[in-house]
């Protein structure tokens, strides 16, 4: 039980030390990251949608 209490001790300090981005900031990241996960969606949907369409074609011809 002491082992426990310590690791939450230092973990209070640490997270004391951390420096929190302000809001502005995370809502830019937020933005940036929500982009890039929809730009890649995206594209890989696309390139499903190509590598689909050649099998057809395949199977058919």
């Amino acid at each position: 039980m002491k082992r426990v209490t310590r690791f939450l001790v230092n973990v209070k300090k640490e997270m004391k030390k951390v420096r929190w981005p302000k809001r502005q900031d995370l809502i830019k990241y937020a933005t940036a990251t929500i982009s890039f996960i929809i730009i890649f969606m995206v594209f890989f949907a696309g390139i499903d949608a190509i590598i689909s369409l050649i099998m057809k074609l395949k199977v058919m011809g």
